[in-house]
């Protein structure tokens, strides 16, 4: 497919996450909070796998496209309604992201593949769903966990290594060495943890 086709999808992906109205700060201004999520998983897919191609660059720039339209609090707050949420999040933003790559040019192939990975198809046997999961357990650690563990200080050091290691356990071996040779900025706080949960 052509790098024109390309920067087209980004361009209708970039200006649908711009929407969102909730905002996040980082680097000194202001982000609509899924377009500052859509450029991190970005920037980590370019420092882990700058070999991706143009569909897979794709499904993890659209992995939350306008995630805000489907809010948690539409399901009932229950164990049954998060995993019924995130099920049919996973459907929202593949029929999003293929959408914008139909439009975009982009060929039936290529957005069904785009669409299998954004939908986390086949986590550990289909190589493009295992390069987002891998992408994702990345940013997290990086970026969202210290925030998350401000939201939950009453989580016990053990809730917080089953935490670590359900996410470690999605990401693949090159993933893992990935983040321990030092190519991600673990949370200083949180580094303690982290490796105790992941080298246990």
């Amino acid at each position: 497919m052509t790098q024109a086709a390309y920067e087209k999808a980004v361009n209708l992906i970039d200006s649908a996450n711009s929407e969102d109205p909730n905002i996040e700060q980082a680097e000194g201004k202001d982000w609509p909070k899924e377009l500052l999520y859509s450029f991190r998983m970005s920037n980590m897919l370019e420092r882990y796998r700058n070999d991706a191609d143009h569909v897979v660059k794709l499904a993890v720039r659209g992995q939350h496209i306008q995630r805000w339209q489907s809010p948690r609090s539409d399901y009932p707050m229950d164990r049954q309604g998060y995993h019924k949420w995130r099920s049919d999040l996973y459907t929202f933003h593949a029929d999003k992201v293929g959408d914008i790559m139909e439009q975009a040019g982009f060929s039936e192939e290529d957005i069904e593949r785009a669409k299998k990975a954004v939908a986390k198809v086949g986590i550990k046997s289909n190589p493009d769903t295992q390069l987002l999961e891998d992408v994702v357990g990345l940013v997290f650690i990086e970026h969202y966990m210290l925030d998350f563990a401000a939201k939950h200080p009453e989580y016990t050091e053990q809730k917080w290594i089953d935490i670590i290691r359900k996410t470690w356990g999605k990401m693949s071996d090159d993933a893992h060495a990935f983040a321990l040779a030092g190519k991600i900025t673990l949370p200083e706080s949180l580094t303690p943890v982290i490796l105790k949960a992941v080298q246990a």
